[in-house]
């Protein structure tokens, strides 16, 4: 198969020798790669993208070989939804006729498992009977239980006493609480019934390890002294449980699912454990007269390693046969030669170093790191059973046959019917690929290849054939879309547009010369760029003397090969972007817009040395003089290109803007110097009033917007970037109704958070220079009337213009209902060492707010570095833009003083939400600090967190809160 790349190159290798003027019909067809040799089958190894006629690897294959049937239709063999001869295990059945719900559904899932030909049975009456959600997860142990629960609450109802004790005779024993006095000696017990044994096996190997732990003696001591009954008081005990009596059924649970206290989370041991198919109980019994010897009768395994995913696979022993099966839903496999084969369920998926090698086992002993559940069943227990379904049932289960059989009917009729129509398809499609190439000489149509996969494809019916995306703009096929067409006989394309519709049609009509005569062009350009490249390095050198020379940008000189070649390419890649892909799948129209708007911002040839009043800009720095001739070398690749001849003079309009700025920037440093000497105190924090403290000196202070005193100090240190300050805007501070929006009260930084605007306190001195210097809008002034007996606290301030109470408290219900509303803000945890917290009073430096370093900070640059725009790169783009560097305008940009908290040794950052609980920012602390949740201690403002349910916008936790950790 011929490279695409090469019979790419091959298709306008004539372009070399033809001009643009000179293109042929026989021309345009090499172009479209009409010519080439079609490929036979076996020759290629995948279909040839860059070959119109090759027709070999469009998924002929399914049609050419021999018939398959199967492939005709998507419909299973309905005979293996039968029961297979070995799958009729004979299950113990009640002969019961019970009228409650509960039993009926069971009696009826009995006696389809009894007598039903399908090959598994649907269990959701049963289920809905049971009253469970199938959308929660349940554990085999968790279902056993309640399994277990609710049908011995239905049989209890019941009057006939055998039916009523059913489940007690079959799977409840008793054990005993045992407690004995280590001081009198008296014995206390406590029984109470089971259904099922819950054994640890955490540190054990073998079953009966696990029983033995169950069983042994517990010390109560210390704090779990026993109050004895004799003694009238707490004393040292002992306590063991004692089996009194075993079941028929024994159902042992190995608890391999543990909760870890290092995450919070269940985990799965998977531990080997080892167990026989004989169990003598006698041993671990209270009385030692009885029959206590159990047959292994079935396994529950979880194949999984982790306590939250995984699937069960139970093996369950034929009490009549002796054979064993494993179920895996649906599947049933009979075990060969009667014995237990865990094989495969004892594979995990866990990295090799940490497997365990499995024990070795004796004979009747298995050893399972997956077993879950084991049932025994009493030895002397009858095994043969004769299995007598009642009438009403086992008329359900014939009407259930009856359906099935239906079914199974149906199903075969329509796999019958879609193989009939299969094998029509087959001959169609044989003899119409063997059609399908255009001979030499002969009419033709070109069609996409993507559609004729799909017809070849059985499971996807051929929509309407759809040509639109490989058109050019001229509405002919597309020289580049040849790679993804095709090219057939005239024949079959009638049979495919009669077929299944669509177009428009392609055939040698639609073979576009406008677009092969351009292609032409810019190939012929492509191939002279180079040595025109070195031509104009060559004439660059020349020093142009006189008024003979154009200017030229820099920028524009620097990459004017790599523009010509991206113009060169502009058609064909606009071609590309507007058809997109084929039937329908186009570029959206936003991606294509955001593209073009891209294009618009980067400046065409000569276009940077372009002023925004479309004269030669001023910035001689920024362009260069060359020479005629290289200026109409460079002409024919730009050709739309600005023409400035170097005696043109530059922007007049520029010139005088010039003039004005360089006057502007003078007054500005003046007036900056200015007002930074008048205002003294308000360029420096430590000179302005201090919030929540009054100053002494004076019953009256002014206040403005913070907002203002950043915005004029940014003024006063870079007067030459940023814009003048002219007025302040205090309106920003009060309400509609002219009042205020806050007390003096709420300045302190202990209320900071309810004041909505940072605010600055200014001195009355300074308050008449800024009244001289600025427009004032509204005069806020607050003043202090000082209680009798020189008392601080007890002096009165009133405000000019007063309070608004209605607003005010508006503004604190929103502020406290955002407060408990937030989502994704950030608290502070605080882990607590020996008690002590370290405070931020103890660290003076900690109070020092961030917006006034970063000033000191931006003081203290070089001026080129106080310059946002400096040592930025343009790294990681294709070519340099061409950009206006001398009219970049300044960003105005408002910074606010920041009130973030800052964190201390010992404090760790989270995100959070109101709505969250206590106990998922526990898990959040967890990860964060390595502490359990149960080991967490939390408090804020004093206040213990204990509800692990509650909200912690309930819980007054609001952004910036600060809550401490302390480990127990």
């Amino acid at each position: 198969m011929a490279p695409r790349l090469q019979l790419e190159k091959a298709a306008w290798r004539w372009t070399e020798t033809v001009p643009p003027e000179a293109v042929a019909q026989e021309h345009i067809e090499a172009a479209y790669r009409v010519g080439l040799e079609p490929c036979q089958r076996g020759a290629c190894r995948r279909n040839c993208r860059g070959n119109p006629n090759c027709l070999v690897g469009i998924g002929e294959h399914v049609w050419l070989g021999e018939i398959d049937e199967n492939s005709f239709h998507n419909i299973d063999d309905p005979n293996c939804e039968r029961r297979k001869k070995f799958g009729n295990v004979a299950l113990q059945c009640w002969r019961l006729v019970l009228p409650q719900s509960i039993c009926e559904h069971l009696q009826y899932l009995f006696a389809l498992l009894q007598n039903s030909k399908r090959r598994y049975i649907d269990p959701s009456g049963f289920v809905k009977a049971l009253g469970l959600d199938t959308g929660q997860q349940q554990d085999a142990q968790e279902f056993s239980k309640l399994f277990m629960s609710l049908l011995e609450d239905t049989l209890s109802k019941q009057k006939n006493p055998d039916v009523r004790n059913i489940v007690q005779k079959q799977f409840c024993g008793e054990y005993a609480y045992v407690t004995v006095c280590n001081q009198c000696g008296r014995e206390s017990k406590l029984v109470s019934k089971f259904y099922e044994l819950e054994l640890n096996i955490q540190g054990h190997k073998q079953l009966t390890d696990c029983i033995t732990e169950f069983l042994k003696e517990e010390k109560l001591e210390g704090d779990n002294r026993y109050f004895c009954e004799t003694c009238q008081s707490k004393q040292n005990a002992t306590r063991k449980i004692r089996l009194l009596s075993l079941p028929c059924t024994l159902n042992l649970q190995l608890m391999r699912f543990v909760f870890d206290r290092q995450t919070g989370h269940k985990k799965k041991l998977n531990t080997y454990i080892g167990f026989s198919e004989l169990l003598d109980m006698e041993p671990f019994m209270e009385q030692k007269n009885g029959v206590y010897v159990y047959e292994l009768s079935a396994v529950l395994i979880h194949r999984g390693v982790s306590a939250y995913s995984g699937h069960y696979i139970a093996h369950v022993k034929d009490p009549q046969t002796g054979e064993w099966y494993k179920f895996n839903d649906e599947d049933i496999e009979k075990m060969e030669g009667k014995k237990l084969q865990l094989g495969i369920e004892e594979d995990l998926a866990e990295p090799s170093k940490s497997q365990t090698r499995k024990p070795k086992c004796g004979k009747g002993t298995h050893c399972s790191r997956n077993a879950y559940m084991l049932v025994y069943r009493l030895q002397t227990r009858e095994k043969s059973l004769t299995v007598e379904v009642p009438a009403f049932l086992q008329e359900l289960v014939e009407r259930d046959n009856s359906k099935f059989e239906e079914w199974c009917n149906e199903m075969a009729e329509m796999r019958k019917q879609s193989v009939a129509r299969g094998k029509i398809k087959h001959e169609e499609v044989k003899e119409l690929y063997k059609r399908l190439p255009a001979e030499a000489g002969s009419p033709y149509d070109f069609i996409s290849l993507e559609w004729l996969q799909k017809w070849l494809d059985e499971s996807t019916p051929p929509k309407p054939i759809d040509n639109t995306a490989c058109l050019c703009s001229h509405g002919k096929l597309h020289p580049d879309k040849i790679s993804i067409m095709k090219r057939i006989s005239e024949y079959v394309a009638d049979f495919f547009y009669r077929r299944y519709g669509g177009g428009p049609r392609l055939n040698v009509k639609a073979l576009c010369k406008d677009c092969v005569v351009e292609r032409c062009r810019i190939l012929r350009l492509k191939n002279r760029l180079n040595e025109d490249y070195k031509t104009v390095t060559n004439l660059l050198k020349v020093t142009v003397k006189g008024n003979d020379g154009f200017w030229v940008g820099k920028a524009s000189l620097r990459s004017w090969r790599q523009l010509a070649l991206e113009q060169l390419n502009e058609q064909d890649e606009d071609t590309e972007h507007s058809n997109g892909k084929m039937n329908g799948n186009t570029q959206s129209k936003d991606e294509s817009n955001e593209e073009k708007r891209e294009e618009e911002e980067e400046l065409n040839f000569n276009e940077d040395i372009v002023c925004p009043h479309g004269g030669l800009c001023i910035s001689e720095n920024e362009r260069r003089v060359v020479s005629k001739e290289a200026w109409e070398k460079l002409k024919q690749y730009f050709p739309k290109a600005p023409e400035f001849p170097n005696n043109r003079e530059c922007c007049s309009q520029c010139k005088i803007l010039e003039r004005e700025g360089e006057e502007n920037e003078a007054l500005h440093k003046m007036m900056a110097s200015e007002q930074k000497t008048s205002l003294q105190n308000l360029f420096h924090d430590k000179c302005r009033p201090c919030l929540g403290s009054w100053p002494q000196e004076t019953e009256e202070l002014y206040i403005v917007s913070q907002f203002f005193v950043e915005e004029w100090r940014k003024f006063v240190r870079r007067p030459t970037r940023c814009s003048p300050v002219s007025s302040v805007g205090n309106s920003a501070l009060l309400c509609p109704h002219g009042g205020l929006m806050f007390t003096y009260a709420s300045m302190t930084k202990e209320d900071s958070k309810l004041c909505f605007e940072p605010i600055a306190l200014i001195w009355p001195s300074e308050w008449e220079r800024i009244q001289k210097l600025f427009v004032v809008d509204h005069v806020i002034k607050i003043t202090r009337t000082p209680a009798p007996g020189a008392d601080p606290e007890g002096a009165l301030y009133t405000s000019e213009p007063q309070l608004c109470p209605e607003c005010r408290e508006g503004l604190l219900c929103q502020q406290q209902r955002d407060l408990r509303e937030y989502t994704q803000a950030t608290i502070y945890i605080h882990k607590v060492v020996d008690n002590k917290k370290v405070m931020k009073d103890a660290a003076p430096e900690l109070n020092v707010s961030s917006s006034e370093a970063e000033e000191e900070r931006e003081e203290n640059k070089p001026e080129g570095e106080q310059d946002p725009d400096f040592n930025q790169s343009n790294g990681g783009v294709k070519r340099q833009k061409i950009t206006h560097q001398s009219y970049i305008p300044y960003q105005k940009q408002g910074i606010r003083r920041s009130t973030r908290h800052r964190k201390v040794r010992g404090e760790k950052a989270l995100l959070v939400s109101a709505n969250q609980t206590l106990k998922e920012l526990k898990i959040q602390i967890m990860h964060a600090f390595s502490v359990a949740p149960f080991d967490q201690n939390l408090s804020i403002d004093g206040k213990m967190l204990n509800d692990d349910t509650a909200t912690l916008g309930s819980l007054g936790v609001i952004p910036e809160s600060v809550i401490l950790l302390k480990v127990t």
